[in-house]
């Protein structure tokens, strides 16, 4: 009784902390990146999980993070960053974006996991980033799959876009797919438009729209706002 007395609580805390947004209609995220929606069918999608798998010899999922945090930020949307091995750095991020951004602090993954599962069920957030990047192969295994197709109807029952950050392919209920291919050196990594030169490749998608199965990075200087697109 008295750990579901302080869920409650939680919950409670977190739906004045990050009141719901009156936008419940939409079906996906647009995340104002074109080289990463216009392969993907318009932004990430609601009441779906989707995995970015960005392998060992690549680059920029960091990037990447901190880009999806300031675009919903423009757009006034809150945003939940679970920090699967409490590397994320807050410190480039000035006050009045952290506002906007709930950051759950764990150290190990099935830490994380749990986290997401409180999160979806309170169902406020129109983003959900699990970053499981530097989790070990070894402690990823021990999650069953049974636990990411529970996550999956979770989050089927709110308007949330739930995105797990990964290593190697891992979750099996995951709807969309996407491989991050490129690397970055240090010349890439100090121009002030790199987060341009990331390249997406569509893994697997069980959405609606057709996408091709690659992408290179588009013009910078488009979709530089966060919307919902129906």
């Amino acid at each position: 009784m008295a750990a579901n007395g302080k869920i409650i609580d939680l919950r409670k805390r977190l739906a004045e902390r990050f009141p719901s947004s009156p936008l419940t209609k939409a079906t996906r995220l647009f995340t104002g990146l074109p080289f990463l929606d216009e392969p993907i069918g318009g932004g990430f999608p609601k009441n779906a999980i989707t995995e970015f798998i960005s392998p060992p010899g690549s680059a920029g999922s960091a990037s990447l993070v901190h880009a999806f945090i300031h675009s919903a930020y423009r757009d006034k949307c809150f945003v939940a960053l679970i920090d699967g091995r409490d590397s994320f750095d807050p410190c480039t991020l000035p006050n009045s974006i952290l506002r906007q951004l709930l950051w759950v602090r764990c150290t190990k993954a099935l830490e994380a996991v749990k986290a997401a599962d409180l999160l979806l069920r309170d169902g406020n957030f129109p983003l959900l980033i699990v970053d499981l990047i530097l989790n070990s192969p070894e402690e990823l295994r021990k999650i069953p799959q049974t636990t990411w197709y529970r996550l999956q109807r979770l989050v089927e029952s709110v308007p949330t876009a739930c995105l797990v950050l990964t290593r190697y392919e891992m979750v099996s209920s995951a709807q969309l797919k996407l491989v991050l291919e490129n690397s970055w050196n240090l010349e890439t990594l100090e121009k002030p438009d790199a987060i341009f030169q990331l390249r997406i490749a569509v893994k697997r998608s069980h959405l609606k729209s057709a996408v091709p199965p690659s992408v290179a990075a588009g013009d910078p200087q488009r979709g530089k706002q966060w919307s919902v697109v129906n």
